[in-house]
């Protein structure tokens, strides 16, 4: 079944066909014209014995003997002749041919052979001899000058042996003419096949991404031509794909490097493309709706869904914004057009949640600062007029009412100076004047530093120190201002007899200082904002004892840390306690 369906199956049976048919046709025709040929040639060849022998007759009529004798000589084997008189006297040519002998009463029968003796002339024509079923050819002819005709006849049969003879050799030669023509026709259907068959297998090389691929030029005829004409494809194919692939990595390099995320919809929802934060953000949406992302990563969330249907409906730019899992979006959706019609669309995720918190953060620092301001403002500013009014009048009242004042200007100046400092550290300004440090030494005076407010609010201060610990580079200056923050912090919201601890231990590329206090601990919404600006424990944390911190701290300690190169993070538990605990690396080794 696949001969029929190749090239070579069907050129071969279409030639086959049409030669075929010619023969066909040519045999036929051929058939039917040696038929006619030898049937006339057979008729002529008997008028002319017949004309022969009716002159014999003119010449040597009155012996019939010898006019018997030379009919004989002159008739085929396969013929026979009848001479008749006027007086209805005949003569017949030898019977010992197995040929049937005819009458006179048949003569007489038949109008045309009667026709030779009335009119005087010749006639050709077959008959059936009576008593026989054997056709026979049969002319006759008149005498010249007697009445009389000669009648010379032969079987048809003779005629046709000589067809038959004929049709054998026509129908070997067109048998010879069909087996050459398929010999041929396989010949020439293989010439043109063998490169079509190269050029087949070598598509199916380039459709698995062999574009080296080349189709050997045999000859330089038309297929000669479509062999070069492929390789020139293939050519122009592998450049075509490279310059996509090239293309393809740096879209997909720009899309990786992106920090919005980027999705491209079909115009039935289906995600072509996605960048990593567009999987965020994805991810994210699965969370939020309890789905799985390994398995349901192919589904398009309704909201995007809807505002798809929006972008097609209005070939317009649409933009939306959501906010799930703690986290605020905003989307940019763009319609993509082959030509005039919207075959898609491509949606610009944005996260926008760090702006969101900054613009809050913005707010809230505006307002903490005014906060802070206004306090010790307001009691700058009345406890002056009150000096003012000499509503003070001893001189003990008005010493007293100037320390006010000087209090609230020093945590003026104080709060001013904590947000140059912190912003000269968010602007990378800080400058570190890096030392070499006895630990143990400097640990120690800062918890002598902090041994009497610890007393006085009854609290136990402890200090561990890991004895192969000796000395690290750092600058004494800040890393002091980072301690005493955080065990002041931790001894302002530690209850009586309580504990703060401090430890020290040597890393394999640093320090770890750990400071750990027994008291109210930070709740665990408050836990990721403790290192903000003007960020404050809640008043159940507060003892209400000395002075009111500005909030701006921890801030500030999470930026030297960090200048170090160093990292610090924060555990607690309500009632159960708070540990900070930071690290900072070597700058240089460590001196024993």
């Amino acid at each position: 079944m696949m001969f029929w369906r190749s090239v070579v199956g069907k050129l071969w049976f279409t030639i086959l066909l049409l030669v075929s048919f010619v023969l066909f046709i040519l045999t036929v025709l051929l058939l039917e014209f040696f038929e006619n040929f030898f049937v006339i040639d057979a008729e002529d060849e008997l008028l002319q014995n017949a004309e022969q022998i009716a002159k014999v007759v003119e010449d040597y009529g009155e012996n019939d003997e010898l006019v018997f004798f030379v009919t004989e000589r002159i008739l085929d084997p396969n013929s026979r002749a009848f001479i008749v008189f006027e007086d209805s006297t005949w003569m017949s040519s030898s019977e010992a041919k197995k040929i049937p002998a005819i009458s006179t009463a048949f003569l007489n029968k038949d109008k045309e052979l009667r026709r030779v003796m009335e009119e005087s002339t010749s006639v050709k024509k077959l008959a059936t001899l009576p008593d026989s079923t054997n056709e026979v050819i049969i002319v006759g002819t008149s005498l010249p000058n007697q009445d009389g005709a000669v009648y010379v006849y032969q079987p048809l049969t003779i005629v046709e042996k000589t067809t038959s003879e004929t049709t054998k050799i026509i129908f070997l030669s067109a048998g010879i003419a069909i087996v050459l023509t398929t010999i041929f026709a396989f010949f020439l259907s293989t010439r043109i096949t063998s490169p079509l068959i190269k050029m087949r297998e070598a598509a199916f090389e380039l459709a698995r991404g062999e574009f080296n691929t080349k189709v050997p030029i045999l000859t330089h005829d038309e297929i000669g031509e479509l062999a070069m004409a492929f390789n020139r494809m293939g050519r122009q194919l592998k450049f075509h794909i490279n310059a996509l692939r090239q293309e393809k990595e740096q879209l997909s390099g720009i899309l990786r490097s992106m920090a919005d995320g980027v999705i491209t919809l079909s115009r039935k929802g289906e995600m072509l493309v996605t960048n990593p934060p567009a999987t965020a953000f994805l991810e994210s949406w699965y969370f939020e709706k309890g789905k799985i992302a390994d398995q349901e990563n192919n589904v398009l969330p309704m909201e995007l869904k809807d505002i798809l249907k929006q972008v097609i409906t209005t070939e317009k730019e649409v933009m939306a914004e959501f906010a799930f899992q703690g986290r605020n979006w905003v989307i940019i959706m763009t319609p993509l057009y082959d030509q005039s019609y919207v075959r898609g669309a491509v949606a610009v995720i944005r996260d926008m949640s760090e702006e969101r918190r900054l613009d809050k953060l913005r707010k809230d620092f505006i307002a903490n600062v005014s906060h802070e301001l206004r306090t010790p403002i307001s009691m700058l500013q009345g406890y002056s007029e009150a000096i003012m009014d000499d509503i003070a009048e001893s001189k003990e009242e008005k010493n007293e009412l100037a320390a006010i004042i000087h209090d609230e200007s020093l945590r003026i100046g104080r709060l001013v100076n904590e947000l140059l400092d912190l912003a000269r550290m968010e602007a990378g300004h800080i400058q570190l004047n890096i030392n070499q440090v006895d630990l143990r030494t400097f640990c120690d005076r800062i918890i002598r530093k902090f041994q009497g407010l610890a007393k006085e609010q009854n609290i136990q201060l402890k200090f561990d120190f890991s004895n192969d610990l000796s000395s690290l580079n750092v600058d004494p200056d800040r890393l002091e201002q980072v301690l005493t923050n955080l065990i002041d912090n931790a001894i302002r919201h530690t209850n009586e007899n309580g504990d703060v601890h401090l430890i020290v231990q040597k890393q394999s590329n640093g320090v770890q200082f750990s400071v750990k206090d027994s008291g109210s601990g930070i709740s665990e919404e408050d836990l990721p904002f403790v290192f903000e600006r003007f960020y404050k424990a809640d008043k159940s944390r507060s003892r209400g004892k000395g002075k009111t911190g500005t909030g701006l701290g921890l801030a500030i300690v999470k930026n030297i840390v960090e200048a170090h190169n160093g990292t610090i993070s924060v555990h607690s538990k309500l009632q159960e306690g708070t540990t900070f605990t930071f690290f900072i690396p070597n700058y240089l080794e460590i001196a024993s």
